[in-house]
């Protein structure tokens, strides 16, 4: 095959039902970029509990967070390896990924071309972030750069995914123990070549109104900071073996 451009590749936009006005916000920025998307029903986290609970081993998630799981955020992860089950099924070889909430800039199409240029070289690219500290350089594209980051790396609004990584994420995402960003931000245990595409060409813009943590976080309730202690331990761990996977290891 050629070497695919982001009009070769399929593309899935994750929206609740409920969230009409979400996606109709999304659909007229990608209809002004010129590109089809499919629309993936995300799960309902809260309305689905008792069929998800069994899927999340509670005590680890707890120990790993340092708050109590919320169901919303069980529905976006069962999403997210929704959107992967079904792209395993095409025979593609990258998807672009969206949830519904993304803001594209000018640049997102030539900058998503760019990083499919070297789709050999990654596993997934992130196109925007919610937390992306003490990034490091790995693949020079010219006007963007993928970056490793040895600091903490969340968010999944929009991001490339490789197929060759595909089977290898649904069958070690499950059971469930963190949420879906932070278990991906463990590239070290899941031997993941994940960047983020420099200078970002989107942002994630909800407003503060969030269908996991609620109004400006409002549904988040941490536990008290002395029963944290394992969630704390869990990052430094976290930043320890990231440090060297990026310097040493796959990811770079």
């Amino acid at each position: 095959m050629s070497q695919p451009t982001l009009g070769d590749i399929p593309i899935w936009m994750i929206n609740l039902p409920r969230s009409v006005e979400r996606a109709t916000r999304m659909r007229t920025q990608l209809d002004g970029l010129g590109l089809t998307f499919r629309h993936f029903d995300a799960v309902d986290g809260r309305a689905r509990w008792d069929d998800l609970k069994d899927t999340v081993d509670i005590p680890a998630f707890e120990r790993n967070v340092g708050r109590p799981v919320m169901p919303g955020e069980i529905g976006c992860y069962h999403s997210h390896l929704g959107v992967w089950q079904a792209f395993l099924d095409t025979d593609a070889p990258a998807a672009l990924v969206l949830e519904d909430d993304v803001v594209f800039h000018d640049d997102f199409r030539p900058a998503v071309d760019a990083a499919l240029t070297r789709l050999g070289d990654w596993d997934m690219v992130k196109l925007n972030h919610i937390r992306a500290k003490w990034p490091v350089q790995k693949i020079d594209l010219g006007q963007w750069q993928c970056a490793a980051y040895i600091g903490p790396f969340t968010g999944t609004g929009a991001y490339l995914i490789n197929r060759n990584i595909v089977a290898q994420l649904l069958a070690d995402f499950r059971p469930i123990t963190r949420p879906i960003d932070h278990e991906l931000d463990r590239s070290h245990v899941h031997r993941l070549r994940l960047y983020g595409l420099l200078p970002y060409p989107s942002h994630v813009a909800d407003a503060g109104q969030s269908t996991i943590t609620g109004s400006n976080f409002a549904g988040v309730a941490k536990f008290a900071k002395h029963k944290r202690l394992p969630a704390y331990a869990n990052r430094w761990r976290n930043l320890i073996g990231k440090a060297r996977y990026v310097a040493f290891g796959r990811g770079r």
